[in-house]
């Protein structure tokens, strides 16, 4: 049950991804920082039971993958780390996202947290990733936005 959620929500996550012209990714040395943000309602309804995840056209998930590079090429291994992430929209409301750590049997590890948004409403997001033995945590930034009314 849990490869079939894992599965279902790759490709969830995949799809959301080409409809945004790709995942997007930031390399720091021997680690990489993929992230990716979707609305909650792009989720199939057992994907998000599985995960306790709030389906719903006013919230958005925000996936978080840190994968250490080091003599294994571009996609390397998932790692832990203390992942943290907020958010500001554009009028000054800023947004604590809660992380929780998702390990799956095939060694994936991601962070996902929710936020609530509001159409054409866009965030600037700053996730800080805490690797164990690394002296600074890695920083990256990034806008969305988004859209929660069907054409």
């Amino acid at each position: 049950m849990k490869c079939l959620l894992t599965f279902l929500i790759t490709c969830v996550l995949a799809l959301q991804a080409d409809l945004c012209l790709a995942q997007q990714s930031e390399s720091f040395g021997d680690y990489k920082v993929h992230y990716n943000v979707i609305n909650a309602d792009m989720i199939p309804a057992q994907v998000a039971q599985g995960y306790g995840i709030k389906r719903s056209a006013n919230r958005a998930l925000v996936n978080i993958t840190v994968m250490d590079t080091h003599g294994e090429g571009e996609y390397g291994t998932a790692i832990e780390a203390q992942v943290t992430a907020s958010a500001i929209n554009l009028t000054g409301q800023r947004r604590t996202i809660e992380m929780r750590e998702i390990k799956e049997p095939d060694d994936a590890i991601y962070y996902i947290g929710e936020l609530p948004i509001a159409n054409m409403e866009t965030y600037n997001f700053t996730v800080n990733v805490q690797i164990q033995g690394e002296p600074e945590p890695l920083e990256l930034s990034f806008r969305h936005q988004f859209y929660t009314e069907k054409p």
